[in-house]
């Protein structure tokens, strides 16, 4: 099993960019596929973007395309969200999900192993 840890989360200005990071401990990335999810109050937990440890991110959510990137660092065994251009709408408890899978599911049922999520808020 894989141990995920997010963070990078804050109060950040509409128009601004963070980098939020998911940390994988107990086994590598190498076997996982990797999407982040968020969920914002009174909303559905909806799919971000996602990467495959062997791969290059293969979708990204309407809402963010053009604005967000999925990356990886292998030395580091970390997958990053890098949110540029962000929107007061992007606020959201943001979630990074494993699934042991060699390609990017979009449905959360998809994901075994989840972090603990970590709090973004655009401000206007």
């Amino acid at each position: 099993q894989v141990q995920l840890v997010e963070s990078g989360g804050g109060l950040v200005q509409a128009g601004g960019s963070l980098r939020l990071s998911c940390a994988a401990s107990g086994r590598s990335f190498g076997s996982y596929a990797v999407g982040w999810f968020r969920q914002a109050p009174g909303k559905e937990r909806e799919f971000v973007g996602g990467i495959s440890w062997s791969d290059e991110p293969t979708y990204y959510a309407d809402s963010v395309k053009g604005r967000f990137t999925v990356s990886r660092d292998n030395a580091k065994n970390t997958v990053y969200l890098l949110m540029n251009s962000l929107r007061p709408d992007d606020t959201a408890v943001y979630y990074c999900a494993a699934a042991l899978s060699t390609r990017v599911y979009l449905a959360r049922y998809e994901y075994d192993y989840w972090g603990q999520g970590t709090q973004v808020t655009v401000s206007s």
